[in-house]
């Protein structure tokens, strides 16, 4: 944790709470020291430690500055095995992306949406870690859909890219994507249908490819993610 995320008016952590437990075991602070903190969304600044006991540790918050903004880049990303989406929740919100939008693909498990990690909120766990470890208190916004048609309907940006390593797609690397809000696709394991394809395609995506090897879906989210921001110039 690069950074303790508190809810708006928070001011005691539990002990049970891994950030009391962050604050004790790793930080070593008690009363009077200060550590960085923010408000989810909102403001970064300093919180002191007023007390430390048994039941957990009272705090104060001074805000110093807004810490919520996320790069105007959005993820289509196709429903996975839930022990791969927490590892790309968790990173591509640490690399501020503003929306990740979640559908089933037609070749995916359509189980995937009745998963503990959507079902008990776990996901949004996940989110404030990978935003903690960013250390800035934005946090992206998640949108889990049911098919492709649906994603497609609430993603919205200027360029519309489909992640695709077929021939005679261009490079990513070399896309014109600065001063641009982006949308970049991302298929599962199995790849989109012909179906999905054709889909994009009629909705403007541009296929583009960050390489020749066919690439595990969490891999292509982070090496997308980063050649898009660094052609957005953010990166």
């Amino acid at each position: 944790m690069n950074i303790i995320l508190l809810s708006k008016d928070e001011v005691f952590i539990p002990s049970s709470d891994e950030r009391a437990k962050h604050i004790r075991k790793v930080l070593h602070m008690g009363p009077g020291d200060s550590f960085k903190a923010g408000i989810i969304n909102g403001s970064m600044g300093k919180a002191r430690i007023l007390s430390s006991d048994e039941g957990g540790i009272r705090i104060s918050y001074e805000p110093e500055m807004d810490g919520s903004a996320l790069y105007p880049l959005t993820l289509i990303i196709a429903q996975v095995r839930p022990i791969c989406m927490r590892r790309i929740l968790r990173e591509t919100v640490s690399l501020g992306v503003s929306h990740l939008v979640l559908p089933v693909s037609d070749l995916g498990e359509k189980s995937y949406l009745n998963a503990s990690l959507y079902k008990t909120d776990e996901y949004k766990s996940i989110l404030l870690d990978g935003a903690m470890q960013a250390g800035f208190t934005g946090v992206s916004k998640v949108t889990i859909t049911p098919s492709l048609d649906d994603a497609i309907a609430k993603a919205e940006g200027d360029v519309k890219i489909l992640l695709d390593n077929r021939e005679g797609s261009s490079n990513l690397s070399s896309a014109a994507l600065e001063g641009k809000s982006v949308v970049l696709a991302i298929g599962p394991e199995r790849g989109w249908s012909e179906r999905e394809v054709r889909l994009f395609e009629d909705n403007g995506y541009l296929p583009m490819l960050i390489g020749k090897r066919i690439l595990r879906t969490e891999t292509a989210a982070v090496g997308g993610t980063l050649l898009a921001l660094s052609r957005m110039g953010l990166a």
